[in-house]
């Protein structure tokens, strides 16, 4: 056993003596592509997506000098054709850049291809190294000797593309590390395959990746890897079960990521943690997100502070991810920022409509932190008020729901288009930001014969009425009440017939004026 080579399986083994949720499918999907033209892969994900997990799973089941059988014959895998065939059959090479990045080392590339083959050439003592030998003459001259390809794992690639500047001399050296290890066709000869992790895909360089021989599979493009990381519903609903947890906060909190297909996947880590400490709240303090964040929005392109608040509200906001040069220091425009949000964590993203949002409790949270240090006064003012406003609607204080929608509509004229029934509807769901504690909020809820503007419906064990929301512009408050009725939109709620309020708010042009009126059902 060596520091790179042939580690064994003791981190996987650590995984299953912990609570593990088997995402071993993976690994049939890397088999899949073994010795193949698809046999390299980069696999990115946000932090706290389980990419580590995974890397030491697939050491742990490729790995030759151990015996890995136990570790996998209760898990999906073990039904796989493929499983027998590779189980424990390949030398395999694994590297954590993070290791390198603890300081900048000058040549650090270098110094990583001279410590991966000191510590290779050991493995192989029998196979002498030669003068002219660098790391992928000397792992070829083995591959031939002994017949055998290797699986290389690299975990977090990207360490030192976010830790060097781009066009740097260090940066360079490093990407033309990977391009001499990867690129030739004596990569092919020397490897059954290359699994590598990161946050970022691949950079690109004009229109290519530095590497385009990767099969990529990002937050943006899982491809068939969609479902190997992060936790679905059906897995997060087993853990609450056992561990006595509610279903609905973890839901409310962690959900709400859409990746590929899968509509509905929850952050693994934060679910976990949220086991060990038996409660709800936000683990992305240690990571500062909201700094990360408010970095990136405080970027000054036209109308990313309308979004950002947009989606604060709830509402969602078309970006086109292509652009991006995968690179988190050059960002050039709004659908860049997006972009790179989207693979750190911070929104998700719908691939069939080319639209992002965010996607739970928790991430919302960190963007509403991001907001305060961006020193959007405004904005804040109305989330902070928002509490007072739902108290009021709860109360049935029509005054004081008039005000407090009224001051936000003025306070935020400057970021939001005033005299728009569709700016309203988003003013509308920040001034009730609070609400989303208590309630599941739906913007353009189809009911009855129409769409509600707003629809708060109660989350499990809130003994509050449910609230339906109609806007109206230039136009009688009556007009919203009874529009709400003539449309039957309380039918989509019938469980909440004897605990429903019905809120009409209109705004009049040349007054500016808003009114409101409250009606329990």
């Amino acid at each position: 056993m060596g520091q790179f080579i042939n580690i064994g399986n003791i981190g996987f083994q650590r995984a299953r003596n912990s609570e593990y949720v088997d995402k071993s499918e993976l690994i049939s999907i890397v088999n899949s592509t073994l010795c193949t033209e698809r046999s390299f892969s980069c696999v990115s994900r946000s932090r706290r997506f389980g990419k580590s997990m995974a890397a030491k799973m697939l050491c742990a089941y490729y790995d030759q000098s151990c015996d890995s059988r136990d570790l996998f014959s209760d898990l999906l895998i073990a039904r796989d054709p493929s499983f027998e065939q590779h189980l424990n059959h390949y030398p395999v090479i694994y590297l954590d850049l993070t290791r390198f990045v603890s300081e900048k080392i000058k040549g650090i590339a270098d110094i990583i291809d001279a410590e991966l083959l000191a510590d290779i050439s050991k493995a192989y003592s029998d196979i002498p190294t030669e003068k002219e030998d660098d790391l992928m003459k000397y792992l070829l001259r083995v591959s031939e000797a002994t017949n055998k390809q290797f699986i290389f794992i690299i975990d977090e690639w990207d360490a030192i593309c976010r830790e060097y500047r781009p066009g740097t001399e260090e940066m360079d050296l490093y990407v033309g590390w990977l391009r001499k290890m990867f690129k030739s066709m004596d990569a092919y000869r020397v490897f059954a395959a290359v699994y590598m992790t990161g946050i970022l895909p691949i950079k690109k360089y004009k229109t290519q990746s530095a590497l385009n021989n990767f099969q990529e599979y990002s937050m943006v493009e899982p491809r068939r890897m969609a479902s190997c990381f992060g936790f679905k519903k059906e897995e997060v609903k087993v853990l609450a079960d056992k561990y006595q947890m509610d279903f609905d906060e973890l839901e409310k909190w962690y959900d709400g990521y859409q990746i590929g297909d899968e509509q509905s996947i929850f952050n693994p880590n934060s679910v976990m943690q949220a086991i060990d400490a038996h409660r709800c709240r936000s683990f992305w303090a240690t990571t500062a997100a909201y700094d990360t964040v408010a970095h990136y929005i405080q970027m000054n392109y036209e109308g990313l502070k309308d979004d950002v608040v947009k989606m604060l509200a709830g509402g969602r906001c078309k970006v086109n991810p292509t652009k991006f040069q995968n690179d988190m220091s050059v960002i050039r425009s709004k659908d860049d920022v997006f972009t790179v949000l989207i693979h750190l964590g911070y929104l998700s993203y719908n691939w069939r409509k080319n639209e992002c949002y965010i996607p739970n409790h928790e991430v919302a949270g960190e963007m509403v932190n991001a907001v305060e240090v961006c020193n959007w006064s405004h904005v804040m003012a109305a989330i902070e008020a928002s509490e007072q406003l739902l108290e009021a609607t709860l109360n049935g204080d029509e005054e004081a729901v008039a005000r407090g929608v009224e001051a936000t509509h003025d306070d935020n004229t400057s970021i939001l288009s005033y005299n728009d029934e569709n700016s309203l509807a988003c003013v509308l769901s920040i001034a009730y930001y609070a609400a989303s504690n208590d309630y599941i909020i739906h913007r353009e809820l189809a009911t009855g014969k129409g769409f509600a503007d707003l629809v708060l419906i109660p989350r499990k064990h809130v003994d509050s009425p449910a609230i339906i929301i109609e806007l109206k512009y230039n136009k009688d408050v009556e007009t919203a009440i009874s529009q709400i009725k003539r449309k039957q939109y309380p039918a989509k709620v019938t469980q909440y017939a004897d605990n429903l309020l019905l809120v009409g708010i209109t705004y009049h042009r040349d007054t500016k004026q808003h009114e409101c009126r409250i009606e329990k059902l």
